[in-house]
């Protein structure tokens, strides 16, 4: 693309959100955390600092050298799905997008002065257009909100973590903020999802790339409702030794699981959330600047005591008993991990099938 001026409105009739800021469709987690880092006084000079260290210009000229970067003469249906979502989002400068061979499918968005998106060959070969127009939107959603400068910060330490291992504690303490940056990491990938339907608006087509990312490119022999269904036996499944297997399943993980990303989102859809943006009643960027972070901060705290109270998970059941008043904690946990409560006593095979490493979804 020669320059970041929008030349192209959606291909098919959609609604825009003109000044659309990004706390409308960010998870409340993921908002709590960003909206109190953008009130840090000095934040972005301190990032601006640290841009020396971080690895952006080399990947910025190793893409450029070794991609294809995406414009009018290259990939032009991506150009066009990429200006598509700017203008939708409303974001003013078009990222550059490269496409990189690999038969992994992902995409990520990176860079602290400016973002860039790239999406690898596996994942253009894999989904339609309606598929990747929502994955093109997820990354433009991830660059609206500010995600880039953070998954840029996360590669960095990630790396550091690794050259540093013999120090004694210093990979220690250097994990404890990858710990907690991938946490962050993976409520981001729930606002990023929102961001994707707010450009495809096609919830239909969302979901179907998910299922692609996590079974491959056999559509016919998938079911969107049956891959929901997975979901739900995901989170309801097991016992206590299932849940906590479930945690060490994720913590290394930048992704949510394909299945949780898929039922997140059509919960989202199905929320007077959605609808009201949808009916172009939503904050708006110039009002970011106000944001309460006390407010933030208990939205999002409310949205996790709301979560522990709906949750379908033994584990999750648990704490929202304690946290309600029930006695015996002892006994609530020798009987479910003694598997004589709720009927567990398959839950044995279980832990020995849970473990296996989780793919690399769509950043």
């Amino acid at each position: 693309m020669t320059d970041g001026s929008h030349e192209s409105v959606p291909s098919r009739q959609r609604r825009r959100f003109p000044g659309l800021s990004s706390r409308a469709y960010e998870h409340p987690a993921d908002r709590s955390a960003l909206v109190a880092l953008r009130r840090l006084s000095g934040f972005d000079t301190v990032f601006k600092a640290l841009s020396g260290l971080l690895p952006e210009r080399s990947l910025r000229l190793l893409f450029l050298s070794d991609s294809v970067r995406v414009s009018d003469a290259q990939f032009a249906h991506l150009n066009s799905m990429l200006r598509d979502a700017c203008y939708i989002l409303d974001l003013e400068k078009v990222p550059s997008m490269y496409v990189t061979q690999d038969p992994k499918p992902n995409a990520m968005c990176i860079g602290l002065d400016e973002p860039i998106i790239v999406v690898t060959t596996g994942l253009v070969e894999l989904l339609d257009e309606e598929e990747m127009r929502a994955v093109v939107g997820h990354e433009v959603g991830h660059a609206l909100s500010g995600h880039a400068v953070y998954r840029t910060v996360l590669l960095f330490l990630t790396s550091l973590a690794t050259k540093i291992a013999w120090i004694p504690l210093g990979n220690v303490a250097i994990m404890a903020i990858v710990t907690a940056l991938r946490e962050w990491f993976r409520k981001s990938e729930l606002s990023a999802d929102r961001a994707g339907l707010l450009v495809g608006q096609d919830l239909r087509a969302s979901m179907r790339g998910l299922m692609k990312i996590a079974g491959g490119n056999h559509l016919h022999e998938m079911n969107v409702d049956a891959f929901l269904e997975q979901a739900e036996e995901y989170e309801a499944g097991g016992d206590l030794r299932d849940s906590v297997l479930k945690i060490l399943n994720v913590l290394p993980r930048s992704h949510p699981f394909t299945t949780v990303r898929a039922a997140e989102l059509k919960k989202w859809a199905e929320s007077r959330d959605h609808q009201r943006i949808m009916d172009g009643h939503y904050p708006r960027r110039s009002e970011d600047k106000d944001a309460s972070v006390t407010d933030s901060f208990r939205e999002s705290a409310s949205h996790y005591a709301d979560s522990v109270r709906s949750s379908k998970d033994p584990l999750m059941k648990l704490v929202g008993d304690i946290a309600g008043g029930a006695g015996d904690l002892g006994g609530k946990l020798r009987d479910r991990f003694a598997g004589s409560s709720g009927g567990t006593g398959g839950g044995a095979g279980r832990a020995g099938e849970t473990g296996g490493e989780g793919r690399t979804a769509s950043d």
